[in-house]
């Protein structure tokens, strides 16, 4: 069986992107809180002149904050550009095409 993939909702891609890239940012921002924890101390170390550490820590607070947000926001405008740029292609284009076929019923146990 073909189908065939007409439109996408800008709206609802958009929506779907940025909470899946907004959930992807957490997976980083514990990482670079660290790395920059690190520098600050390496920096301290090291005799150079470095932030005060609890400021460098809200900055990464703040940052632990931000990027989450400023993901999903990426998500959402990419996603609905991608659906719009994608709906003005199938016009012309057609849309993706998929073929199935029937999985018949799950082996028995």
């Amino acid at each position: 069986m073909k189908l065939k993939l007409k439109r996408m909702d800008p709206i609802s891609i958009g929506k779907m992107l940025a909470a899946l890239y907004g959930l992807m940012s957490l997976l980083f921002v514990p990482v670079m809180v660290m790395f920059i924890g690190l520098g600050a101390v390496a920096s301290a170390q090291s005799g150079g002149e470095a932030a005060p550490l609890p400021f460098v820590f809200g900055m990464g607070l703040g940052f632990l904050l931000f990027l989450p947000l400023l993901y999903a926001a990426m998500g959402f405008v990419t996603g609905a550009l991608g659906a719009l740029a994608y709906n003005l292609l199938a016009r012309w284009l057609g849309g993706f095409e998929f073929e199935f076929e029937d999985a018949g019923s799950p082996p028995r146990v």
